[in-house]
């Protein structure tokens, strides 16, 4: 418990740093740099997160985490409503370039993934409810529960921004695994 503790004090610094890059009225101060302190804390807690999810690696092997974290990774490509095929490819090399998610045979997770994903472009309502009721399997254990989380956030800040979509699927997943979306800066 003490590393999502350590995890959580520090997204609140990296929070309470991009704040501080504003002055009054929220204008950017002089010397924090051009491209958005929001953006570059992001790109910090995303780094963080791999980090901290890495260290979890030899507890993240069970099929409930591998199978809600596909769920998770199809909700993030496809939260704008739509994925074409070079978004699938992409998420789908970042999944297997995981360190973590390399515990488990490239083609389950591949399998798994690509089933959300159809399932989403299908009938995204009803895809989003099957994933979502995936990814609540995975609230039993809470290291396991917010590690899920954590890959999502991984995977959505891959090219260091985060979407609003995104951050709402991934709010709306820490909801149903009982993880608090500020442990994460949602």
């Amino acid at each position: 418990m003490a590393m999502w503790d350590r995890l959580k004090d520090q997204a609140k610094g990296l929070q309470q740093q991009a704040q501080g890059a504003r002055g009054p009225a929220g204008q950017r101060q002089p010397g924090t740099g051009g491209s958005g302190a929001s953006g570059g804390s992001k790109e910090k807690l995303v780094g963080l997160l791999k980090s901290q999810l890495g260290s979890l690696k030899t507890e993240l092997k069970s099929g409930a985490y591998r199978d809600a974290s596909m769920a998770m990774c199809a909700l993030v490509a496809a939260a704008d409503g739509s994925v074409d095929p070079a978004e699938r490819h992409h998420v789908e090399n970042l999944i297997l370039q995981n360190d973590v998610l390399q515990n488990f045979p490239p083609e389950q997770l591949r399998q798994r993934f690509n089933k959300h994903v159809d399932q989403l472009t299908f009938n995204f309502q009803q895809g989003k409810a099957d994933a979502m009721q995936e990814i609540a399997k995975a609230a039993k254990k809470p290291v396991e529960a917010k590690a899920v989380v954590q890959t999502g956030f991984v995977i959505a800040g891959a090219d260091g921004y985060i979407a609003p979509a995104e951050a709402q699927v991934l709010r709306e997943a820490c909801m149903a695994l009982g993880v608090s979306p500020q442990e994460f800066g949602l």
